[in-house]
C-alpha cells in the first residue's frame, strides 16, 4: 500500500504519527495525573458526557483554555516549556481516547 502513496502522503502519514507520539509524551508528562484521577474536576479520558462540551468548541478553544488555565488547571497545565503546536498535540491526543 505505501508504494501506492505518493511522496507527499507518506510525509503527511509520518508527520502525523510524529504529533500523535509528541501529543502522547506531553499528555504523560503534564496531564496524565490531573485528568485520570480527576483532580479539580478535570474530565477523565474517555468521559464522553464531561468532553462532548468541550469538544464541541473546538480543538482551537480547548488549547486556548489550556494557555490560559481553568479552574485547578495553571497556565498551560503544567508545561511551561511547551509552544502552542505542543499542547495542540497533547490535546488532539487526549480527545482521541
Amino acid at each position: 500500500m505505501i508504494k501506492q502513496l505518493g511522496p507527499i502522503a507518506i510525509a503527511f502519514l509520518l508527520s502525523a504519527t510524529h504529533a500523535n507520539a509528541d501529543g502522547q509524551a506531553t499528555y504523560a508528562k503534564h496531564c496524565k495525573g490531573c485528568h485520570v484521577a480527576g483532580v479539580g474536576q478535570a474530565p477523565k479520558p474517555g468521559d464522553q458526557a464531561a468532553w462532548q462540551p468541550r469538544i464541541a468548541k473546538g480543538v482551537d478553544a480547548m488549547v486556548q483554555t489550556v494557555i490560559s488555565g481553568k479552574g485547578a488547571m495553571p497556565p498551560k497545565g503544567t508545561c511551561m516549556e511547551c509552544d502552542e503546536a505542543a499542547l495542540t498535540s497533547a490535546v488532539e491526543w487526549l480527545i482521541a481516547q
